[in-house]
């Protein structure tokens, strides 16, 4: 073959930070983890139940390309009650196989080749590919640990050119854990409208908000839900990451482009997943509450440790992570995050994972056990003097 039989945009595309890190986790025995962000609960019960019955019932086959009509008329009270923000089940959601598929989907209806997409940075692993695959031009806006990780409106402004056209936001971030204020969100809407861009908003974490904080959604604003595309799913709040469910809410004409390619594609979500997805909105809320709960004292313990051990860590005020400052070890984030794990069997994964804008921090994911999260941050101070010793 005298040409390469992989297509450039995904040639050039790098492997995910986090999966190549994680094949050398993978070979070691009796390491403990604050890597993957996956909630250490199982799915409750109720759900589980759901979707066992489902399939004793023999709910095995096709659902509408949108998904269940029920399911979608739960979504749309869901958000409407939890976002302020009310769409039509029969014509503004879709329901995805996880958020990761409607990101997809929505960059693949909106782009044409050549368009930029802008994105806060450190930002999910997925985002940058996502829009490359999608022939669109990613433009990546710092965030900084003096502004709690927040997108700021003139950083945002100063990267916009004739060619931006989509605005991508996930709040509370993964991996920084940082949230927006509602003045800050405001100025940031302010900017999508004058700039005609379209927001492609990623509310997975909403849930997890800590210290009393009211997540509000960038749809809510005035002059948004028209240029919006919402973005939510089930796999943290409810402890259902295999279950591989997700949704998209927005104006019937995007809703009708990103089912075009998820018919062709996918063609529904599988009927169990939306059976127990279902039960979860009905019934899963407390639930949600509870983990939350455990989920803020593990946060608290974490970010007084690292900031002990003299590894500055912000506050973050929502998800299940945080990014600790690993400069004053005078190590990168790939030599502290492959170091911590060769030499005391801890695995944080390193912030460059996350973009360039991600060098000199780490994640460390609290959805682990307190005792382990105590063990892991003894080992890591352990770790930290020894570094310090030469």
């Amino acid at each position: 073959m005298t040409r390469s039989p992989v297509a450039r945009h995904v040639r050039d595309i790098p492997r995910s930070g986090i999966r190549d890190f994680f094949e050398v986790v993978q070979t070691m025995q009796g390491v403990i983890s604050l890597g993957i962000g996956e909630p250490d609960f199982v799915t409750p019960w109720h759900i589980r139940e759901a979707a066992m019955y489902s399939l004793e019932r023999g709910k095995t086959g096709y659902t509408s390309n949108l998904g269940l009509p029920k399911l979608r008329e739960e979504i749309s009270r869901y958000v409407a009650r939890h976002f302020g923000v009310e769409y039509a089940p029969g014509s503004e959601v879709l329901v995805s196989v996880g958020v990761s598929e409607a990101i997809d989907l929505a960059l693949r209806a909106l782009i044409d080749p050549g368009d930029e997409v802008l994105y806060h940075e450190p930002c999910y692993v997925s985002y940058c590919p996502s829009i490359a695959l999608a022939h669109g031009v990613p433009v990546a806006v710092p965030t900084h640990a003096a502004d709690g990780f927040a997108l700021r409106a003139d950083e945002l402004a100063a990267r916009i050119t004739p060619r931006s056209k989509v605005l991508m936001l996930n709040f509370p971030t993964n991996p920084t854990g940082a949230t927006m204020t509602a003045a800050e969100l405001e100025a940031i809407a302010e900017v999508c409208r004058r700039h005609d861009l379209i927001v492609l908003t990623d509310e997975i974490y909403s849930e997890l908000t800590y210290e009393g904080v009211r997540h509000r959604s960038i749809a809510s604003l005035p002059g948004m839900r028209e240029r919006t595309i919402f973005l939510h799913g089930f796999s943290k709040a409810f402890a259902m990451t295999g279950f591989r469910i997700g949704y998209a809410c927005a104006p019937a004409p995007l809703i009708d482009a990103m089912m075009k390619i998820h018919q062709y594609g996918i063609l529904c979500a599988p009927i169990t997943s939306q059976e127990a997805a279902l039960a979860a909105l009905r019934n899963g809320e407390p639930d949600a509450a509870a983990m939350r709960r455990e989920y803020e004292g593990r946060r608290n313990f974490i970010v007084s440790a690292f900031n002990e051990l003299g590894l500055p860590c912000h506050k973050p005020r929502g998800a299940f992570y945080v990014f600790p400052d690993i400069r004053p070890s005078g190590l990168s984030s790939p030599e502290f995050s492959l170091r911590l794990l060769r030499e005391k069997k801890v695995a944080v994964v390193p912030g460059t994972a996350f973009g360039p804008s991600g060098e000199g921090y780490v994640r460390a994911c609290y959805a682990t056990s307190l005792p382990q999260i105590k063990m892991a941050l003894d080992l890591i101070g352990g770790f930290c003097r020894e570094v310090a010793a030469g």
